[in-house]
């Protein structure tokens, strides 16, 4: 394994040779976010529409068969970037939107149910069912089981936090029991940079007969994930936190899994044979793809894959883990500085939230913006979160490829340059 060089790998990113507030060189500590994108992947999107532009699937044209063939080979290198077969990688338009798929097959399935159609006896909740979150869930993987929970009468429960940032497993078996039919869990904490143990969560799962779902977008953009090796049932991520466009995200699913799920969005391209009265659904993944497909966001992210498939993923996961243990040692040197999650790198992502005694995390933003630094400041779409560790919002700094040591002493130093500014140093 070769180690990384961010400032070789930075001129490939365009934006990042940019200015900022008045001249001042970007220092980019967001890609928990957003990721930037390297010139691979924009030119592969621009050269699509230059020379292959045609809906895919759609047509018998030449044009309509090259863009057949760049979605699907996009398809092909994301699914065997994470050990998966293509026909098990659906195309979503971001990682909300597949979750969101994930908890609509419930609801759906749910309400067919009630009907007398004929459904997977899994994806069918009742009252007296339940459904498993934790309390570290970003807005994506929560807002829509509480949407489920709503509609079937399902109750949701979830997995509590320690006060070091960890789940708390001590009553696992009494949160997920006979009860349960789902649990969806975080595998990387935006928020705590946590690494949960989504094995054992979804051994925990299975145990009991209930679909295991992941959350997977802060952890595949930056180690090795192999969809094996997790052991869920389905698995969602985003295509721009791994150097991708913005507008494409994937769901994962077993084959199995995905063959009996009740489609989320319907009309063109996800039919086999359409009647007055009725319709019969294409196979996954084709099924689960109404309209036109984002081939040209498609494209691009077979580029990032491509990318960081070039630098060899133990690399990148290397990279963060040791950039990770530097920033956290640099934070905890300011008086004042508290660190919300894991003040080790062990089992612990990169996206790091802190607050800073007397500032809001808003000015903390501020201050670091007018030096050119840019970094996350709320409640990073996880308020149960910050409710549990008593926070309003935090500063989040968060790395990747492009991000050297050098990167954090700018961030410290704006910080030191903060609190003398407000006072507090």
């Amino acid at each position: 394994m070769t180690s990384l060089d961010p400032q070789r790998i930075k001129k490939d990113f365009p934006l990042l040779e940019r200015t900022v507030r008045d001249g001042q060189p970007l220092v980019y500590l967001d890609s928990a976010a957003t990721s930037q994108k390297p010139r691979a992947v924009l030119d592969a999107e621009r050269s699509f529409y230059e020379t292959s532009n045609a809906a895919a699937h759609r047509g018998a044209h030449q044009l309509a068969e090259e863009a057949t063939e760049a979605y699907e080979g996009a398809r092909a290198r994301v699914a065997g970037f994470v050990g998966a077969r293509a026909n098990e990688v659906v195309f979503t338009k971001n990682a909300t939107e597949g979750l969101n798929l994930a908890a609509y097959a419930f609801s759906n399935a749910s309400a067919l149910a009630r009907h007398g159609r004929e459904v997977d006896p899994r994806f069918a909740l009742r009252p007296g069912d339940s459904i498993v979150v934790t309390e570290m869930e970003h807005h994506a993987n929560l807002v829509p089981w509480q949407e489920v929970a709503a509609k079937t009468g399902a109750t949701l429960r979830w997995i509590g936090l320690t006060d070091d940032g960890r789940l708390d497993l001590g009553d696992l078996g009494s949160v997920i029991d006979s009860s349960t039919r789902v649990v969806s869990i975080v595998h990387q904490s935006n928020i705590l940079g946590t690494i949960t143990p989504v094995r054992q969560v979804m051994d925990a799962a299975h145990a009991v007969g209930a679909i295991g779902v992941v959350d997977a977008c802060q952890s595949i953009p930056h180690m090795p994930v192999s969809m094996a090796d997790l052991g869920a049932d389905l698995v969602a991520w985003s295509g721009h936190k791994m150097l991708g466009p913005t507008g494409i995200g994937m769901l994962w699913g077993r084959e199995d899994v995905l063959a009996t799920m009740p489609p989320f969005l319907t009309g063109g391209s996800m039919i086999e044979m359409v009647y007055l009265d009725h319709s019969t659904y294409a196979p996954p993944p084709q099924r689960f793809e109404a309209g036109v497909p984002m081939v040209a966001q498609a494209v691009g992210l077979g580029a990032a894959v491509e990318y960081l498939d070039d630098l060899g993923m133990d690399a990148v996961a290397a990279h963060e883990h040791e950039l990770t243990g530097y920033a956290l040692a640099r934070l905890q040197e300011i008086d004042g500085v508290t660190v919300i999650g894991p003040r080790t790198n062990v089992e612990r992502g990169s996206a790091i939230s802190f607050t800073v005694e007397g500032i809001h995390p808003h000015d903390v933003g501020q201050i670091l913006d007018s030096r050119g630094i840019a970094v996350r400041v709320g409640h990073h779409c996880a308020w149960p979160t910050c409710r549990r560790y008593g926070v309003p919002a935090t500063t989040r700094i968060s790395t990747y490829i492009y991000n050297d040591h050098g990167d954090i002493d700018a961030a410290v130093a704006g910080i030191r340059a903060a609190q003398k500014y407000f006072g507090v140093a």
